[in-house]
């Protein structure tokens, strides 16, 4: 059973299928629903991607299909600002390569992930970008048994994800493009201006498909690790991908991927909204430096992110799930929170237990219970090693 035939409820489910699985059904009824004019090689209309990417706002969307009509609400799967998506969404339909940057943990990959699969049905055509990534990964390879029993072959070729995208007119993903080294980055040069990918010991080319293009990933944290030439950022147009503005966006986003989390494991998240709150206040708060009461912060070095969030919310809720005891899983929340400060720099536990002597300080003489409690388990932040 390939990757494609398996079935998310299936005995052997994947651990992370990608978005053409999870949202099939979604992607059929979008292209049922919306029978507008695509650009060459799209299985969707630009106005349905973006729809894809950021759900209906909660309205049931109607298509006629071979059985009738047939009413879809779309789920939002990027919590982002729409006008972001339209921009990516116009800059792939200009077939113009599109370069997403940001800090860690903003969801720049699942953004390009699910850009394709609502342009072509797949997002599997991936390249990791790494300092040992080589041109062959963005070009071609040998499948060497062949090419010294036969000689040079179309059949001893084996085409990168790039070189299979073009050929098949779909979209290539390229993550951490930065961390390529510059003279591989620049193989795509050529790829982006000319559409071609020569293959001189064929004496031949291959041409793009229509609908062909590139979405890249960048860090913003990774600046200047391989820094991109000026011929390749000109192939480009660069979208940043901000962290969430909202903090109930944010929450509930950091609820509803905890849960999923869960639920794959068979178990509901037992998490207070409350605790959630708090956890995702904490995070805005050292990511940027400042508190929603205007209290200024020092920063750990560690990324504060989404992402992160998630990773803690989930550990809470397994913890729950797996440890039943009646401990209140409020005072779980300092432990989890020093591990991903520590991640980076180890001497980043001062700021942690200076952000306890003031914010939670400070907030813990209101009324609200939890940051009460919160405050009272400092000691825990000096003990855990």
């Amino acid at each position: 059973m390939s990757q494609r035939e398996t079935s998310v409820d299936s005995p052997r489910a994947i651990q992370s299928p990608p978005p053409e699985v999870v949202y099939a059904e979604e992607l059929e009824h979008l292209a049922a629903w919306d029978d507008g004019a695509r650009p060459p090689g799209w299985r969707l209309t630009p106005r349905a991607v973006v729809t894809f990417v950021i759900g209906s706002a909660g309205e049931s969307l109607s298509a006629k299909t071979a059985s009738g009509t047939r009413s879809l609400v779309i789920r939002e799967k990027f919590v982002g600002d729409r006008a972001l998506v339209e921009r990516c969404v116009v800059t792939l339909a200009g077939e113009r390569g599109l370069l997403l940057v940001g800090d860690p943990g903003t969801a720049k990959s699942m953004l390009s992930e699910l850009l394709a699969a609502g342009i072509c049905g797949s997002s599997a055509l991936t390249v990791q970008g790494t300092a040992g990534t080589s041109e062959e990964h963005f070009r071609y390879g040998w499948n060497y048994a062949l090419l010294i029993a036969r000689g040079p072959q179309p059949e001893a070729l084996v085409p990168s994800p790039v070189l299979t995208a073009m050929r098949r007119g779909a979209i290539a993903r390229i993550e951490e493009v930065t961390r390529c080294l510059p003279e591989v980055q620049d193989a795509l040069v050529s790829l982006l201006s000319d559409r071609r990918l020569s293959i001189p010991e064929l004496g031949d080319a291959d041409y793009a498909a229509r609908g062909f293009n590139v979405i890249a990933t960048a860090n913003l944290r990774d600046k200047g690790v391989s820094e991109m030439s000026a011929a390749l950022k000109r192939r480009f147009n660069f979208e940043t991908v901000a962290p969430i503005a909202d903090l109930k966006r944010e929450t509930d986003l950091v609820k509803r991927r905890a849960g999923q989390i869960l639920a794959d494991v068979g178990r509901p998240l037992e998490v207070d909204d409350a605790v959630l709150e708090a956890l995702v206040t904490v995070f805005r708060d050292l990511r940027s430096g400042r508190t929603v009461e205007g209290w200024s912060v020092e920063r750990p070095t560690s990324v504060m992110s989404t992402a992160e969030a998630v990773s803690v919310a989930s550990s809470l809720g397994l913890a729950t799930a797996y440890f039943v005891s009646d401990r209140d899983v409020a005072r779980l929340l300092p432990e989890y929170l020093l591990g991903v400060v520590l991640k980076d720099e180890p001497k980043d536990r001062g700021k942690l237990l200076a952000y306890w002597d003031s914010a939670v300080r400070r907030r813990s003489e209101g009324d609200a219970r939890l940051w009460r409690t919160l405050h009272e388990l400092r000691a825990r932040l000096e003990e855990i090693t």
